[in-house]
């Protein structure tokens, strides 16, 4: 009886160990992105051309963008080492030989004001995040509009370069213009 429960002992603390060892470290900040593959991406390139849909500078422009998808965000960064919202538009377009200029509110001086209820792919949305700031400060580039639902591509400092919709109340609040700078 007693080899049994020993037995039943060292099998019970055997599997609930599993032979790892936890470690702790004191880090400040733990994040975790996931991204697509470059085989993932590939596939998703080859699926779209299969559809016999001709992509538009817009769309080779978004692909751009969305290869940044959660790069973390670095105030003047403009590599997959960190973007900021500006740096992010600036890199996209100027990969497919269109010239902005590098902040946020000179870019919107450029390219033709547009209304809300007339953004397509590729369209900049412009935005007033600070409380005090009288000028626009951040910048996001239209991926789609489906059903009434604007999604834009930008880079915010707490989450990275991400895609958020124009319904969102912080986005909507903040929303100041839209301009088109293609075509």
């Amino acid at each position: 009886m007693i080899r049994k429960l020993s037995l039943l002992f060292f099998i019970v603390i055997s599997l609930s160990n599993c032979g790892t060892t936890k470690r702790t470290t004191n880090t400040p900040k733990r994040s975790v992105n996931v991204k697509a593959s470059p085989k993932q991406e590939k596939e998703n390139k080859t699926i779209r051309t299969k559809n016999n849909k001709t992509l538009t500078k817009a769309d080779h422009i978004i692909n751009t963008a969305l290869t940044y998808s959660g790069v973390r965000y670095k105030y003047g960064g403009t590599s997959k080492k960190g973007m900021d919202c500006s740096g992010l538009l600036y890199v996209a377009f100027n990969e497919h030989s269109v010239s902005l200029p590098r902040v946020s509110y000179v870019m919107a001086e450029k390219g033709k004001r547009i209304r809300v209820q007339d953004v397509t792919k590729g369209d900049l949305l412009f935005f007033k995040t600070s409380k005090t700031g009288r000028r626009i400060n951040h910048v996001g580039l239209v991926v789609a509009v489906e059903n009434n639902t604007i999604k834009f591509i930008h880079s915010t400092s707490s989450r990275g370069v991400i895609v958020s919709s124009l319904r969102e109340g912080y986005w909507n609040h903040a929303f100041v213009k839209a301009t088109r700078v293609l075509n």
